[in-house]
């Protein structure tokens, strides 16, 4: 397995906390890069109290402080604390309904394509660092078709991507007709040139679902699905979009790349219709507009599948991705048509 970043990852001190909850007593070890987004995450694998429905008292003078604040600068090392909240069951639940996923449904977004400093920022962050490690380590790929030698990397979203979700989830639309017009040709047209990942930010077992009624495994269209990641892979980094705090998750392809050092940021491309997917590779990521509401004759008409395939199949003779803006695709479209 390939070295997870090229940053060093720089030891930590533990910061061990003590908590009652239901009438136990628990024990919970953060480190100082951790926020207080992963105190509530810790919370919730300890007790399945989800964090809209946690109350910790105790912890600090009045209020709770928000989701991004580091623990190192809480000064709460050793401290004793109460949790007060009622468990979540485990049913299955509709992505569409889940309270702490807000990714699949909340349209804020967020774009370090023009930032370069920002993303650096993100990327070399002590505890984005760490997660990426972490979420290497736990990652199990199940490999669906074989990957090929000498092929690029895509990297492609499901949700609003290639797929209006919020019809076929409620069975409003047949599956072929939730499907963003060209799905199948531009995998097709593309699949010669490079080796293809789904990853969707919902559960896998929603995801298996959507992949089975569009076709796209179990068929006998002219491309393979090589493995399929769902939103276990990611994890919530703490960012800011128009000069405020912003929690969203991401999509880090250095676990991908961890996996398989076949693949780099020279050879991947990430196709999302969320920029914020790929905040930790902004140069790496290609932001196509989301496809919505599938009934209508816009939607219908809709080509954006058909010039990515166009663009794709373009740069695929190029050595190195890190020499192109996919930002401007849409320019460099035009410029090869009119050339």
């Amino acid at each position: 397995m390939a070295t997870v970043l090229e940053d060093e990852i720089i030891p930590e001190m533990k910061i061990p906390l003590t908590f009652k909850w239901s009438g136990r007593e628990y024990k919970v070890d953060l480190l100082g890069s951790d926020r207080v987004y992963d105190l509530k995450t810790s919370l919730m694998s300890l007790t399945k109290v989800p964090p809209e429905r946690q109350k910790i008292l105790g912890l600090a003078k009045g209020k709770l402080p928000p989701d991004q604040e580091r623990i190192a600068d809480l000064r709460i090392a050793g401290k004793s604390f109460t949790l007060i909240g009622t468990p979540e069951g485990d049913e299955i639940k509709d992505p569409s309904k889940l309270e702490f996923l807000p990714d699949v449904v909340n349209d804020l977004d967020v774009d370090f394509t023009d930032n370069p400093a920002a993303a650096a920022t993100y990327k070399n962050d002590q505890r984005n660092i760490r997660k990426v490690k972490e979420a290497t380590e736990k990652l199990q790929i199940n490999i669906i078709h074989p990957l090929r030698d000498g092929k690029r990397l895509l990297v492609l979203d499901i949700d609003y991507t290639i797929l209006d979700t919020k019809p076929l989830t409620s069975g409003s639309l047949p599956p072929a007709e939730c499907a963003r017009p060209g799905l199948h040709e531009f995998l097709e047209a593309i699949y010669p040139y490079y080796d293809i990942c789904i990853w969707s930010q919902t559960s896998w077992i929603w995801l298996e679902a959507k992949l089975v009624e569009l076709g796209m495994v179990g068929s006998t269209r002219n491309y393979q699905i090589s493995f399929v990641l769902d939103k276990t892979c990611m994890f919530t980094v703490f960012t800011e979009r128009n000069g405020q705090p912003y929690a969203h998750h991401v999509k880090a392809l250095q676990i991908i790349w961890n996996h398989f050092p076949q693949f780099s940021a020279k050879n991947t491309i990430h196709v999302d219709d969320l920029s914020r997917n790929f905040a930790l590779n902004p140069n790496e990521g290609l932001k196509i507009h989301a496809f919505k509401n599938a009934h209508s004759e816009q939607a219908q008409a809709d080509r954006e599948l058909h010039k990515l395939s166009r663009y794709m199949v373009h740069i695929a003779a190029i050595e190195d991705f890190r020499t192109l803006r996919h930002k401007a695709w849409k320019h460099e479209l035009r410029r090869l048509t009119q050339s």
